[in-house]
């Protein structure tokens, strides 16, 4: 076998003449002459990155969720520094009697104990015994002990994961023992995730491998995307780990990345497996310029798609919250893994196997077959046809979409935890026992010489039920805090009516925080974002496509298309979780909204996808186009050699998507719904009917730019010969 990496015509028997490979192809050759160097740096990052990887669910966290620089946040700061980390990331420990008082008898003895348990705990600050008439309930029968924080939030979500065993365990037969707050909810959370998450692997894999099986034809073959993805999944889960030693790194990060790594990791090998048989098995060539001609092509969509998606989630690093930067950070993580193990490590197995690939093949598959006659004929219905297929794609999209004028969105309620979960179980025992509004109590920092002001601006607001007295600041820094509860639940939206009235009313000096305030300003920081975040990702796809495709009529269609899959999700989703529509099928309690981050984090990834499928499509087609300068055989030609690899790897996503909503909290449930149905549409009715009648109506103009525009765009192209 030679090893020439650059051939110049007929210098080697492996290429047919004149056959020179393009920059990725000579990757692919690389890689193929450097087989031990990329198997172990391979097995050093897969076995180095993933000793980390079993700590991920352990060390990650769920805190972060916040609106940086906003005012709850500086109010949860100066509680914790000086008001004996009686913040909103204190741990809330309620025991509740079902036998008389609380406080007497055995009560009283459960009390101590909880209290000893949380006195030997370090990272916890100060220990606030139950207060009569603050609490302690007016019956008696509940009371709550306060575990001030001493630590960060996210390691006062490892401390309540570290401690709610033991403080459950020291309930007896009468009372009753739940810790709740902020960082239990996310404790309790993110077990509940870890369970679901474990529960829709071992589901998805086995759907997925069949699917990948039935595209493929081989076993072996359909094996490949899996085993690639996965060593991707486990590098990027290890350098979470390491990352979070750093930068505190949301436990949302690993779980979002899994999902959306797996799905795009298999689209991505499904194109350079496809193409890979197509050039050694149907076409006769060798396997080296299999490999080169397969980076070429297929290697080339998949870098411009990968960048695509990449480009697309760094929009959300314009939310300036730690818990969105560590999510798109995380993905954008295990994407950049995936995509490098697709493009140095998928070659040499492909290499390596080259016909073994092939092997426990169903008695139908056509290994060498790259051209579905099924697809063409597609193709040529929607050629002749183009106004009908293409008005009824579009009728049933702009339908879907239509309910999304009335969607309505908020942070997350505490019914996102499953109902036997402790934080849950005290929430509702806090509500029950101290008032609707008890579990989103407000945190009201401010100097000590306006506490007689604030405390009549409370006392006569409508949406506060009760202020407790002022506490004066442990240290010498002049400061008071009042606690006050509101009238009405925290996910009542209400309460933002209430907490703007404080901000305009309140002295200057006073800070209004609180674990649901954080919520609502984090909140208003979306809903700020959103614009801007879409727009950044709109422009930065188009002009992504610009330079891939060289055409600006095209690449404005494709991009404007994928704001049609996108809409219509939304409409759906809006459906589903705010009308709760098919909640009890989905196995969730409607909140009557969808969750606030939802729009801005959703949109990025959904529109990454989208265009992922765009770039395939087109990508195809204007290689067809590049070749004959016909714009029927550039429609027809791309559904015949990329529809089959699109609507397996649409099966495969949408798969993966739907298995992880149809367990865990509603968060997943929500992700899982939203781009399942979003692909659904995307690959099926945007990308293999919309997008190639666009083509039809556009002719030869979707391929025209002008000469300025050629001359400095860099020249890419997706032909050989």
């Amino acid at each position: 076998m030679s090893t020439t990496t650059a051939p110049s015509k007929g210098a080697s028997p492996d290429f047919t003449p004149g056959f020179r490979p393009g920059p990725l192809g000579r990757l692919g050759l690389w890689v193929t002459n450097h087989a031990k160097l990329v198997t172990g740096v391979w097995l050093l990052l897969i076995v180095g990155l993933g000793a980390f990887a079993p700590q991920v669910e352990h060390n990650l966290s769920g805190a972060g969720w916040q609106a940086d620089s906003s005012e709850s946040v500086a109010a949860r700061e100066l509680a914790q520094e000086s008001f004996g980390g009686n913040a909103s990331s204190a741990i809330q420990v309620v025991v509740h009697s079902t036998d008389g008082p609380v406080t007497e008898g055995p009560g009283a003895e459960v009390l101590a104990r909880v209290t000893r348990m949380l006195e030997a705990e370090p990272r916890i600050a100060d220990v606030i015994a139950p207060t009569p008439g603050a609490t302690i309930s007016q019956d008696g029968s509940t009371a709550i002990i306060l575990a001030g924080a001493g630590v960060d939030t996210n390691e006062m979500v490892r401390v309540a994961t570290d401690l709610k065993g033991d403080l459950q365990d020291l309930s007896v037969e009468g009372i009753q023992v739940n810790p709740t707050g902020s960082s239990l909810l996310w404790s309790d959370f993110n077990e509940a995730n870890l369970e679901a998450m474990l529960k829709s692997e071992m589901v998805s894999w086995p759907v997925t491998m069949a699917i990948l099986v039935l595209a493929f034809g081989a076993l072996v073959a359909a094996g490949l995307p899996l085993i690639l993805t996965l060593a991707g999944l486990v590098a990027s889960a290890g350098s979470l780990v390491l990352i979070n030693e750093l930068v505190p790194v949301s436990i949302w990060a690993m779980n979002f990345a899994m999902m959306f790594a797996l799905a795009l990791g298999i689209d991505y090998a499904l194109f350079l497996v496809v193409r890979y048989r197509a050039s050694r098995m149907g076409s006769g060539n060798s396997a080296r310029q299999a490999v080169a001609e397969t980076m070429d092509t297929a290697g080339k969509a998949v870098l411009l798609s990968g960048a695509t998606v990449l480009i697309s989630l760094s929009a959300v690093m314009l939310v300036p919250s730690p818990s969105f930067r560590s999510m798109a950070g995380g993905i954008m993580l295990s994407v950049v893994f995936v995509l490098a193990a697709t493009l140095t490590l998928l070659p040499l197995v492909l290499f390596k196997l080259d016909h073994k690939i092939n092997k426990l093949s169903l008695p139908w598959a056509k290994t060498g077959e790259h051209r579905s006659p099924k697809f063409a004929a597609w193709g040529e219905r929607l050629w002749k046809r183009p106004v009908v297929w293409g008005l009824s794609a579009l009728i049933v999209l702009l339908a879907l979409a239509a309910p999304i004028i009335g969607l309505k969105t908020a942070m997350p309620s505490i019914k996102v935890l499953p109902e036997d979960a402790s934080a849950r179980i005290g929430y509702d025992l806090v509500q029950e026992s101290f008032g609707e509004g008890a579990p989103g109590t407000l945190q009201i920092v401010m100097k000590a010489s306006d506490a007689d002001t604030a405390k009549t601006v409370l006392a006569s607001d409508p949406g506060i039920a009760g202020a407790m007295p002022a506490m004066p600041a442990a240290d010498d820094s002049g400061l008071v805090l009042i606690q006050a509860v509101p009238t009405v639940d925290p996910s009542d939206p209400a309460l933002s009516d209430t907490v703007d009235r404080l901000r305009t009313d309140l002295p200057d000096s006073a800070l209004v925080g609180g674990a649901a305030v954080e919520n609502l300003d984090l909140k208003a920081q979306l809903d700020d974002s959103t614009p801007l975040v879409i727009g950044v990702v709109l422009v930065l796809g188009f002009l992504l496509l610009l330079v891939a495709l060289q055409a600006p009529l095209i690449s404005l269609l494709g991009t404007l298309a994928s704001l049609l899959s996108t809409a219509a999700a939304f409409g759906v989703a809006r459906l589903i979780f705010q009308e709760g529509i098919g909640a009890d099928f989905f196995g969730f309690e409607s909140q009557g909204f969808l969750d606030a981050w939802a729009p801005v984090f959703f949109f990025a990834m959904i529109f990454a996808i989208a265009m992922d499928y765009t770039v395939f499509l087109l990508a195809s087609a204007k290689e067809h186009y590049e070749h004959s300068g016909d714009p029927k055989d550039a429609m027809v030609g791309s559904l015949a050699h990329s529809g089959r690899v699109i609507f397996a790897a649409g099966a495969v996503m949408v798969a993966v998507f739907f298995t992880f909503a149809l367990s865990g909290p509603l968060p997943p449930k929500e992700m899982g719904i939203v781009l399942g149905v979003a692909v659904l549409l995307d690959a099926f009715l945007v990308r293999l009917v919309l997008l190639p009648v666009m083509l039809r109506l556009t002719g030869k103009a979707a391929w025209w730019s002008p000469a300025w525009l050629r001359k400095v765009l860099p020249t890419i192209t997706f032909s050989h010969g």
